[in-house]
């Protein structure tokens, strides 16, 4: 078995204008990438389906789901708040873009594949339970989680979420539920200003200082995600991907490098292998240097796809 890759040309067509950063190219990048080194042909390729209203009314309220449908423009932009917008291709990508999710943990639970990487957009782990925010509309980790524990009866699934950002939304969901471990590490202080002081037995946030480096995140992971880890032993890992503490990357100041997200790669496969059978399930968050971006994906993907 392979790794799927799934994607859906409607995530290339939500478009927040030029000067945006979560721009389209981000995915354009990433295959471009893959192709180069000759790792695209190796995966299992999916187009991503259509979330349904049932999959994102497990962590969205239903008020949300139809307020962000209605918010969808026949032309031009309308803006959810002052980073996140929609153009009249935008609903159709968010849905993908947790229906990607959907169809990973589907693969990855009936074994047709090892794991799983979607390369979505818009990205998710800001959105709440009933808001918009950070460049995300509906949280597609969380509708995935939430799809493995009703549909398959899952009760301990941890989501790791190495996005230069805390992942508020992720948090927010499932702060009270006690079948999820969430373990994230962001820069701090930086966007959504917050994260950490909520740290709890089951959110595990590592918040990091500006400038810190690769030693200072894997010491982290070493010294603080492996132990909760260890002592939760899940039965499924989702990861909260995002390549945007890269020292390339301007929209913040963390100075990670290529080698670290091959690291962190290894120890999340090292853990699913030792507790959850592999299983495995990553969705794209931030990241938006292009180069280093499709660069850390290839790495992060290569591994996922080695033995």
């Amino acid at each position: 078995m392979q790794t799927a890759y799934i994607t859906h040309p409607d995530c290339l067509k939500h478009d927040m204008g030029s000067y945006h950063p979560e721009c389209p190219q981000r995915l354009v990048a990433i295959q471009n990438q893959l192709q180069a080194m000759g790792l695209l042909s190796q995966l299992q390729h999916y187009d991503a389906p259509l979330a349904t209203t049932e999959q994102l009314a497990r962590v969205h309220t239903p008020d949300y789901i139809e307020s962000i449908r209605q918010a969808a423009p026949a032309a031009g932009l309308v803006m959810l708040d002052a980073d996140t917008a929609m153009n009249p291709f935008t609903w159709n990508a968010a849905l993908r873009a947790a229906g990607a999710a959907v169809l990973a943990t589907d693969m990855v639970l009936n074994e047709k594949v090892n794991n799983a990487f979607c390369a979505v957009r818009p990205p998710g782990h800001h959105a709440e339970s009933d808001r918009a925010m950070g460049f995300c509309l509906f949280n597609n980790v969380a509708v995935g989680v939430a799809h493995a524990i009703k549909q398959y009866h899952l009760q301990q699934i941890a989501i790791l979420d190495f996005d230069v950002h805390h992942g508020n939304g992720s948090e927010e969901i499932f702060r009270d539920n006690p079948h999820v471990l969430l373990c994230s590490t962001f820069q701090h202080p930086f966007y959504p200003y917050c994260g950490a002081d909520s740290a709890s037995e089951r959110m595990i946030n590592v918040p990091l200082p500006r400038g810190a480096d690769g030693k200072v995140f894997r010491k982290a992971v070493t010294d603080i995600w492996l132990p909760a880890l260890d002592q939760f032993k899940p039965e499924m890992i989702f990861v909260s991907a995002g390549f945007d503490a890269h020292r390339d990357d301007e929209m913040s100041q963390l100075q990670l490098i290529d080698e670290d997200y091959v690291w962190i790669t290894q120890q999340i496969k090292a853990i699913a292998n030792k507790y959850a059978h592999g299983r495995i399930v990553s969705v794209l968050e931030g990241g938006y240097d292009l180069n280093a971006l499709g660069r850390c994906v290839a790495a992060h993907i290569r591994m996922l796809n080695s033995d």
